[in-house]
């Protein structure tokens, strides 16, 4: 039994260090950081100019230094003014109780600690607070308590204030040191990464949507993707706290890579946003493909090719727009697929609009066609509202031109439907 549980652990380890390298690479960081700082109590100099406080750089080390330099720096940043705030507030409330005397200092000094407590706290419930600087804020509490209440003279906090802060500034500047320099975790492209591959989740599928809902019962039988294979939304609609984690850490980061200084981060919000919303519907569509009736002997021909249209042409617009995000290219102008999906659009609103339903009086075969024509109307309004976002950042981070579509060779299908019939003509992308 024990031999097996410590297989198990062994294999987790190993499954976990797989999944993402970076994990390991940034456990030796920790390591190295933690050594680096360590040896303030061998090198002489050092020690006897701190003592002690020099505990102060481990302690920094260990809860400063996070996954991504983002997080690193916030961390840090938040430490250092918060302590250096604190301390200076801390010193003064403590001087006013002390030449105040015996009797009142007590008082005073309780509080002060009473009112910076109260005031700090409420402020940690501001959204913007919450986000991006709590950590300093919980610091600068325990700072001012620790300063006011010390039994410490003036000129013996100062002192010590001094050795803190100096040993909180190294132990938070290694962290950064090695957290950049060496395999550095930026969070602004883990966001970036993120946000491309949820869009070209959906877009995958949205192409398989029409073959693996409107497939006849025999092409069922020989087809081999499965609707299992289509259930990567519920990572998508559960994406929105990691994005925001990321987007927080991201706008502490410095300019790097493609990633310039002031890169417009809050946009990947907007367009992370509208990609769930986008989810949201299609996995209303994804009911469809495990309803026990099957669809495609519900629906006409007609409405058939168009919802298959529909449904291929957003995948590939998702597709591809995904892929200019990837490789910070502006997207192509004017774009042929959104074209296409506004004229699919417009011909099913027309389409159902008609009389073209009155030879079909079995409401249980009417409804859920309608509902899927209506939950696809809405996906490619969500489709063109991502289009939209991204060609506003592709302006806004300055995304380079390209001649074509992809670098990967997609097609480009212009389809024209008129009535309920299909024309196809094939572009080299």
């Amino acid at each position: 039994m024990e031999l097996a549980k410590v297989e198990g652990i062994f294999w987790q380890i190993k499954k976990i260090a797989r999944d993402d390298p970076r994990r390991l690479i940034h456990s030796l960081k920790v390591g190295l950081a933690l050594t680096l700082v360590s040896l303030f109590y061998y090198f002489e100099p050092l020690y006897s100019s701190f003592g002690v406080s020099a505990m102060w750089a481990v302690m920094t080390v260990v809860v400063v230094f996070e996954f991504s330099v983002g997080a690193t720096l916030g961390k840090g940043l938040n430490r250092g003014l918060a302590t250096l705030l604190a301390g200076g507030l801390g010193l003064g409330a403590h001087h006013l109780a002390s030449v105040s005397g015996k009797t009142c200092e007590p008082i005073l000094i309780g509080l002060f600690v009473f009112l910076q407590a109260v005031a700090s706290t409420f402020i940690r419930f501001f959204p913007t607070v919450k986000a991006r600087y709590d950590y300093g804020m919980l610091i600068f509490i325990l700072t001012f308590c620790l300063v006011s209440i010390s039994g410490l003279k003036t000129d013996e906090i100062l002192g010590l204030a001094q050795k803190r802060l100096s040993t909180i500034v190294i132990g938070a500047s290694t962290c950064l040191v090695v957290s950049i320099f060496v395999y550095p975790v930026w969070a602004g492209e883990d966001l970036h990464n993120l946000v491309a591959n949820n869009i070209e989740k959906i877009g995958c599928f949205l192409e398989g949507f029409a073959d693996e809902c409107l497939r006849t019962c025999e092409e069922s039988e020989n087809n081999g993707k499965s609707i299992s294979s289509l259930g990567c939304l519920n990572s998508v609609l559960d994406s929105k706290s990691n994005v925001e984690t990321l987007a927080n850490f991201a706008r502490w980061e410095p300019g790097h890579g493609l990633f310039m200084y002031r890169h417009p981060w809050k946009q990947y919000l907007k367009i992370a946003s509208l990609t769930r919303q986008c989810a949201c519907r299609v996995e209303a569509l994804k009911g469809y493909l495990n309803s026990k009736t099957q669809f495609a002997t519900q629906a006409p021909l007609e409405i058939q090719a168009i919802i298959s249209t529909m449904s291929s042409e957003s995948g590939k617009a998702l597709k591809e727009l995904a892929w200019s995000v990837e490789t910070m290219t502006k997207p192509c102008q004017p774009n042929p697929r959104a074209t296409n999906l506004k004229i699919a659009s417009k011909n099913l609103n027309s389409m159902l609009k008609s009389d073209f339903w009155e030879e079909h009086t079995n409401l249980l075969q009417v409804i859920p066609v309608a509902a899927v024509a209506s939950l696809l109307n809405d996906t490619v309004a969500s489709v063109e509202n991502i289009a939209d976002a991204i060609d506003e950042l592709s302006s806004l981070a300055n995304f380079k031109f390209h001649d074509s579509i992809s670098s990967n060779n997609i097609s480009l299908v212009s389809v024209v439907i008129d009535g309920g019939g299909t024309k196809s003509s094939t572009q080299a992308g």
